[in-house]
Parts: structure tokens; sequence; C-alpha cells
């Protein structure tokens, strides 16, 4: 799959010599996860059953590179679903939506696909649980990220937003012997449980969910790079600045021993002088990143004489998720070979 930024438009990385071997420490897993896959898969399979244009409510995931692939394909990306025409074809994003949202496509008369990870699902009907049986819901997460606003949607008048470990030292709650935690998927796992720390000491009662909310996926992805980035001069995270998992991965990386790290969506952004004295990089990418991207970053290394990569994998992962039952089936009724999932390569 060809990106927008080809080798030969961007300038050539330059072989200066460090002391010592140059390599790559390449983490994995690494790239697409199993939610992001079935999202990106489902907006390209609505593409071929319903023809140009398909609707999508936000980024379907937060990466550029994908976004722009989509557009280029017939998708059109919108805030919220007033813009789109009644009657059409929308899609939800990975990140889920609220039950307002829903309902404001059904009064548009727009034919939905749901999208979102069903982890995300997942933490929505623990929050609509707690909700119903009288708990108070600290939600850990960014206010303003479009999994945070679809979560708290499902229970509004229950749920408290907690956006750092800061915030769990002064969030304020009715009853301390009716409150739970709930997690945004892609956080850092160690400043959740920090925060879930913190709010323990003020809410001894505070209740866990039934499982582990952050992701698999995220988890994997933090536990690989700081296994890299303890033996790392700089860390290269691919990915896009609003995907929360991919600036987490930074924050993993410097936490755990980089003494740099950077984040880029494309190879061309990849500094000369980032690599000045560097002897090992470590190369990771955030959930929503295809590996062609990956690959495109391993090229410009290669430019610059880091041609050794060694893999570092922390974890195995198979897991694959259904479509949207609406896109199971080719258009002669038959079940579509793409009905788990997709193409994704496991990194």
């Amino acid at each position: 799959m060809p990106t927008r930024r080809r080798a030969a438009e961007r300038a050539r990385l330059e072989n200066r010599p460090v002391d010592g071997e140059k390599r790559v420490l390449l983490a994995a897993p690494r790239g697409y996860c199993a939610g992001v896959d079935r999202a990106v898969v489902a907006v390209e399979k609505a593409l071929e059953r319903y023809g140009a244009p398909v609707y999508v409510r936000k980024q379907i995931v937060h990466n550029i590179h994908v976004v722009t692939e989509l557009e280029r394909k017939g998708a059109i990306f919108v805030e919220e679903v007033d813009e789109v025409p009644e009657g059409a074809h929308v899609v939800f994003s990975a990140h889920g939506v609220s039950p307002a949202v829903v309902q404001g496509a059904a009064d548009r008369g727009l034919h939905a696909i749901d999208a979102t990870c069903p982890l995300v699902t997942k933490v929505h009907r623990e929050a609509v649980r707690f909700a119903r049986d009288d708990f108070e819901i600290l939600l850990i997460g960014h206010e303003g990220h479009e999994e945070v606003e679809g979560t708290a949607g499902h229970a509004p008048e229950r749920v408290t937003i907690v956006n750092s470990p800061d915030e769990a030292d002064t969030v304020v709650v009715k009853d301390p012997s009716k409150v739970v935690w709930l997690s945004q998927t892609t956080l850092s796992v160690d400043e959740t449980m920090e925060t879930v720390n913190r709010l323990r000491t003020r809410f001894p009662e505070l209740q866990n969910p039934p499982s582990d909310d952050i992701c698999y996926a995220t988890q994997n992805r933090q536990v690989a790079i700081k296994k890299v980035a303890k033996d790392a001069d700089l860390v290269i995270v691919v990915g896009s600045a609003n995907s929360s998992n991919s600036v987490r991965l930074v924050e993993v990386a410097l936490e755990y021993g980089a003494k740099a790290a950077y984040r880029v969506d494309y190879a061309d952004e990849v500094r000369q002088e980032w690599l000045d004295g560097v002897r090992t990089v470590g190369v990771t990418s955030g959930a929503s990143v295809p590996e062609v991207l990956v690959r495109e970053v391993l090229d410009a290394l290669d430019e610059a004489g880091y041609a050794d990569i060694e893999e570092v994998r922390t974890a195995e992962e198979d897991l694959m998720f259904s479509l949207p039952k609406e896109l199971r089936q080719d258009n002669s009724g038959k079940r579509d070979e793409r009905a788990l999932g997709g193409r994704v390569s496991r990194a």
C-alpha cells in the first residue's frame, strides 16, 4: 500500500559514524490491534457494499494516514451525524459513541454501522450496569477524547472524569461507599494505576471494574517498549498526535530508560540530529498504525546505517473481532471471507 511520503520524496538520512555498532530494536507487538483492524475493514467493506460516499463520524481511528487513504476511497469524515445527509450510511468510529449519538442518527433516518471496538463496548456496558446499581463512576481518562465522551454518555448523571493522578486528590463523591472506577482503554497502565491508588487512599471502598479496562493491545505495546527502552539511545514511535496510545508510548519509553523519544507520522519526519551519537534505536508504533509506515521508518534508518534489526517480542497476539453484523455477508448474501476482522499482519 503506497503512502503519500515515498522514499524518493524525502531527504535521505546520512550514515554518520558513532562509537560501536548501529542497530535497531524493533518492538513487538506493535501497530494495528484487532479493534482498529475491524473498524478500518468495516469502512472499506461499507464502501464496497454501498458505494461511495460512506460517512464516518469522527476519525475511524486516530491515524492521519489511515483517514487519508479511506478518504481517497470515498469515505467522508464528519464531526457529528447532523452533517450526514438523511438516509445515508454512517459508520461510528472505533472509539464508540453515546446513546444520544445513536438516537441522533436514527432521527435522521441514517443507516448506522457501529464499528466501536468490542473492548470499548465492554466499558460502556460496565458504566450502564454500575449506574443502574446506584454507583458513582470515576472514569479515568482524558476529557474531550471521543472514547471518554462515548462512555460518559452512557451514564451522564453518574460519571465524573478524572484526568490525572493529581485530580484523584481533589475529586468529590457523594457516597464513598458506592463508588467504582472505570478507564479509557488507551491509557498508560502505570499512570492509571497511580490514579487508582490515590483514589483508593481517599476512598477505601472504591470498587474495581470486573475486568481490566485498559485494552490488551495498549498493555502489550507498553510492555514491549519498556523492554526496548532500557537499551535504547533513541526511541521512535510511529503514530499520530491525536492517538492517545501512541503519545503514551513516547512517555513510557522515556520513563523506562530511553535517552530520547519522539513520535512521527511518517518517515520523513525523522530528523538527522536525533541520530547523532546514537548506537541503538528503538522503534514501535501505536495500535492504529499500519505496518507500512513502520517499514518506511526502518528503510530510512537503514540509509543512516541502522541495518541490523533485532525484534524484541514480549507477547503473541491472535485476537480477531467479527465485523459489524451488517457487513458479515457479501453482496450475494454469502458469508464474507473477511467477516472475522481483516488483513492485519500480526506484528
